[in-house]
């Protein structure tokens, strides 16, 4: 019996949502953002959470957003006054010295408190999770190591990511069961080989182009001067769109090579366990073409392209239980109330920050 106990099937997470139902709660959202100067887009952000968090199913139950539109904006005039108040004493040079020391403490604290606020407004199965990470190792992760690594230019990048993802992983817990990670460094080099590669021969079409260009600037020089501005303006623009289209699809390979790793080295509990198998060069095809589609609609098309990007993602998760999922949800929630008197501690700070 315990045998068969230990064979429970892998939950595959599934998108139910749609395009057309995103587009009608997107348009309300940004007509009403537009007409309260941006007021409504605390309370859009909320819906939209929402929307994707209760479309998003793994075992037949989906994940709920209980943050409101209030505390949102809270937050954010929180962050916006601290912001014209730096600007504003910034001007007198001793005290801009103080405040940016102080930024050095403050930004850490409000990533902790960014993660712990989506952490527990974020459910599944009306379980909270939760997040406990430290000061003191956001400031490593964000500050420390990625200034260490830039003194080995960036070489040693892949160590600061699975840091990162250790900190990010680590410090969640399912109710009270806790989540962790770890993994070899192999796997995040390979991803960060081929992000490189690609920059690599991207930057060799780049300087391939620059080098004919370089040599019809001569040619410049007898037309007038506006028309060679103008044409010397052009070049420019183009080689910052090139790098553009060499950057970003490196970034999308290294993200979702990166995906894959977190996902299939993270355990839950005693042995419950993710699997992602995501194509970079399929979801760089999905960012891509939907990147036209969105361009070429003037932005209309955005719903069907965050729905189809969120649907991708999900059909290509699962979670592997190492047991019966029902009695592992049962002990969680039976655990849960030990964590419900921190909501209150919660101040509504939210940067975004992804985990």
């Amino acid at each position: 019996m315990q045998a068969d106990q230990q064979q429970e099937p892998p939950a595959e997470f599934e998108f139910r949502g749609s395009a057309s139902e995103y587009f009608g709660i997107w348009i309300v959202n940004l007509l009403l953002s537009l007409l309260t100067f941006g007021i409504y887009s605390a309370w859009a952000k909320v819906r939209t959470k929402k929307y994707f968090y209760q479309n998003t199913y793994v075992a037949g139950r989906s994940f709920d957003y209980h943050a409101t539109g209030l505390q949102i904006l809270i937050g954010r005039i929180i962050v916006i006054a601290g912001i014209v108040a730096y600007t504003i004493l910034g001007a007198i040079p001793l005290v801009n010295l103080a405040m940016l020391l102080g930024l050095v403490f403050l930004i850490p604290y409000l990533l902790v408190r960014s993660l712990r606020f989506q952490a527990r407004m974020s459910s599944w199965s009306n379980v909270r999770f939760d997040f406990q990470g430290s000061w003191g190792s956001a400031a490593a992760n964000y500050f420390l190591y990625p200034l260490l690594a830039a003194l080995t230019a960036y070489t040693t990048w892949p160590f600061v990511t699975r840091s990162v993802q250790r900190f990010h992983v680590n410090g969640h817990t399912f109710g009270q069961t806790k989540m962790s990670f770890d993994s070899p460094i192999g796997p995040f080099y390979k991803a960060f080989l081929c992000a490189a590669l690609w920059v690599i021969v991207g930057l060799s079409a780049l300087l391939a182009i620059v080098g004919v260009n370089v040599g019809t600037l001569e040619a410049f020089k007898s037309l007038e001067s506006g028309d060679a501005d103008i044409a010397a303006l052009m070049i420019i623009l183009s080689l910052y769109g090139f790098l553009i289209v060499v950057m970003v699809p490196a970034l999308i390979i290294y993200h979702a090579m990166v995906r894959n790793t977190v996902y299939n080295y993270t355990i839950l509990g005693d042995g419950h366990r993710f699997y992602s198998d995501v194509s970079a060069l399929h979801l760089l095809w999905i960012s891509v073409s939907n990147a036209v589609v969105v361009g070429v609609t003037l932005g209309l098309m955005l719903p069907w392209a965050h729905v189809r990007r969120v649907r991708y993602l999900a059909n290509h998760t699962t979670f592997i239980p190492s047991g019966p999922l029902d009695d592992f949800v049962g002990d969680v929630s039976a655990q849960v109330s030990a964590i419900g008197d921190a909501y209150g501690d919660i101040e509504g700070f939210d940067i975004g920050i992804a985990v």
